[in-house]
């Protein structure tokens, strides 16, 4: 299967020539997760190599934030499981644990992949590889988890990959940051991803990357969409059924009300990725303008008016039960 490339046959000379030629309007997609806690960022990744399959985006990598011991080892059995197992992995360089009640390890368990935490490239050295190549303002980066990994990148160095440093590659290279995190207009609560329990992490990073375009999709958009009972009726061996099923018996905030089945979840990181695929500003949302996100270091934010700022945030237009059957139809492929 040609997943990244549309492909043209030439006749010459008694022999059939196959060319294969970039997809034109391809998006460019990096995507930045704290996989295996809530099984939102395994309904994103779906849906990322749906879309990979769909020759819509070219999946550049997948940066892991977790230093749980089998998120690596899951993310790579998610995207061997799609058909898409040489999509690099970045791992944050820290000791790993393990998360007894986080869906990695059913899914390492139960799903081919031959990648694991120890084989991955440290995610600073993989971003400035993936930037150092990339054409001009051709990325997407798209966060749902905690920022330290844009942090590290930011603080990084000229090395044999690019004579920039890390702030400059970002600017040089990324054409919109799309961030899952806070609370708009303003957030008086400790949102997760904003907070990630690295204080001060969000306000250093969009302190740096204070000229770049960012959308915001607050956790409020995410909060009440509410997907996953359908996985119920999926094969027992695939990804959303393994990871879905035990993110409900396990996960603590659910655990309590098990009764054997899924249950549907709050659908925060999936709004991002379909955002940073199919936009939707005029159908799914609209933006908020007119002013920049302020992050304090424990995880909340204010709007403050300003007409220089490119950031905004998304608000929804669809009604709820809308924007589950469209997200579900993503996750699913069936579109």
């Amino acid at each position: 299967m040609l997943s990244k490339h549309n492909c043209v046959v030439w006749f010459c000379t008694g022999l059939f020539i196959l060319l294969t030629l970039p997809v034109i309007g391809q998006i460019k997609i990096i995507f930045d997760t704290d996989f295996g806690g809530d099984a939102d960022d395994l309904g994103a990744l779906a849906m990322l190599n749906h879309f990979q399959n769909k020759d819509e985006i070219e999946l550049l990598a997948v940066m892991c934030w977790s230093t749980e011991k089998y998120a690596v080892s899951a993310i790579d059995a998610v995207n061997t499981f799609y058909g898409n197992p040489d999509i690099p992995i970045g791992r944050r360089a820290e000791e790993v644990q393990v998360t007894e009640w986080n869906h990695t390890k059913v899914l390492a368990d139960n799903l081919p992949h031959d990648t694991s935490y120890e084989k991955a490239l440290e995610t600073t050295v993989l971003y400035r590889k993936l930037l150092t190549v990339a054409e001009d303002q051709s990325i997407t980066l798209v966060t749902v988890g905690p920022l330290l990994n844009i942090k590290r990148l930011i603080d990084s160095r000229a090395d044999t990959h690019s004579s920039l440093n890390g702030l400059e590659l970002i600017e040089a290279k990324v054409k919109e940051f799309v961030i899952m995190g806070g609370q708009f207009p303003s957030g008086e609560r400790r949102e997760w991803n904003f907070d990630g329990n690295m204080p001060g992490v969000t306000q250093y990073v969009l302190g740096k990357l204070n000229e770049m375009p960012i959308t915001f999709l607050g956790y409020e958009i995410g909060l009440d969409i509410k997907t996953g009972e359908v996985f119920n009726d999926l094969p027992k061996d695939t990804p959303l059924y393994l990871g879905f099923h035990h993110f409900s018996k396990y996960a603590p905030w659910l655990n309590h009300q098990f009764e054997g089945k899924i249950y549907d979840n709050s659908t925060y990181d999936q709004t991002a990725v379909l955002y940073a695929v199919r936009g939707g500003i005029g159908t799914y949302w609209h933006r908020g303008r007119n002013g920049i996100c302020l992050p304090d270091p424990e995880g909340r934010n204010t709007w403050e008016v300003s007409d220089t700022s490119e950031h905004t945030y998304l608000v929804l237009d669809w009604s709820k039960a809308q924007m589950e059957e469209e997200i579900e139809k993503f996750m699913l492929g069936k579109f």
